[in-house]
């Protein structure tokens, strides 16, 4: 696909005037408004590049497959079609929930694109197994499928609380629920079953690339065991356990966010 197509699939938009690529992936069932909080802090800095996944906020929805957006496949192949296009090197990849495992994924396929990995609220796996207690009860995940399978807006507003945590600030899970029933149901449907049925533990080994895991107390969708998991078998990770609670620091602790990316990028640099 030529380069503007790209551009405009993914509703592809750059900020700032540094240099240095700041790539921002949203999580399941969001676009790139999510990091509204935070993009300013980096803007002198750093070149950053936001998009929507296809079949996500103003992407083209008309090259949305249900066949190649079934698995986390083609929303890897949806970030380096990005890189590729806009000639991106020496990426600092910011990826919220799932796209931390997407990232990841991108990075084994080109990792001379790659320089750092930031991952917020990451999971591995978010099926528990008899050897593995870092993400949720396979009858959990059945219901949320279920309920997104379903077809309404219901599970917009079912399941933004439980992802956003921090009930006493109900306007966070507001927003997280107004960002979910913007997603068709059919994208919803397959995107949740890329992001919860897929198991990338084996893939935690091959990445050699330097990645900060940021993990939220009470956050539900992604325990501190799946941040203790991905870190202990990820060469050369650096966990973070942040203060702020939930699953969306960049919506609910947006200074805490920013305050443990910068001192980590400029830990990184100093080496």
């Amino acid at each position: 696909m030529k380069g503007m197509d790209v551009r405009t699939r993914n509703n592809v938009k750059i900020l700032g005037s540094g240099s240095q690529p700041m790539l921002f992936a949203h999580g399941f069932g969001c676009d790139q408004t999510m990091w509204h909080h935070i993009t300013a802090d980096f803007e002198e800095h750093y070149k950053l590049v936001l998009f929507d996944y296809v079949g996500c906020g103003q992407s083209n929805k008309s090259c949305y497959d249900p066949i190649q957006y079934s698995t986390l496949d083609g929303y890897t192949q949806d970030v380096l079609d990005i890189c590729r296009t806009l000639d991106l090197r020496d990426v600092i990849f910011v990826g919220h929930s799932v796209s931390g495992m997407i990232g990841l994924l991108a990075a084994e396929r080109e990792p001379h694109r790659f320089s750092k990995i930031i991952m917020l609220g990451p999971s591995a796996c978010y099926i528990n197994d008899p050897h593995y207690k870092g993400g949720l009860e396979k009858e959990m995940v059945e219901g949320i499928l279920a309920t997104i399978d379903a077809g309404t807006q219901d599970w917009a507003q079912q399941l933004a609380p439980v992802i956003m945590g921090n009930p006493d600030r109900p306007e966070l899970a507001a927003e997280l629920s107004s960002l979910f029933c913007k997603v068709e149901p059919e994208v919803a449907s397959l995107f949740a079953r890329a992001t919860f049925l897929t198991d990338s533990r084996a893939k935690l080994a091959g990445l050699s690339i330097p990645t900060l895991i940021m993990q939220c107390a009470q956050d539900v969708v992604a325990p501190e065991a799946a941040g203790e998991y991905i870190h202990e078998h990820l060469p050369g990770s650096v966990l973070i356990k942040l203060h702020a609670t939930g699953h969306v620091p960049q919506l609910s602790a947006p200074q805490e966010t920013v305050a443990v990316m910068k001192e980590y990028l400029g830990a990184n640099d100093a080496h």
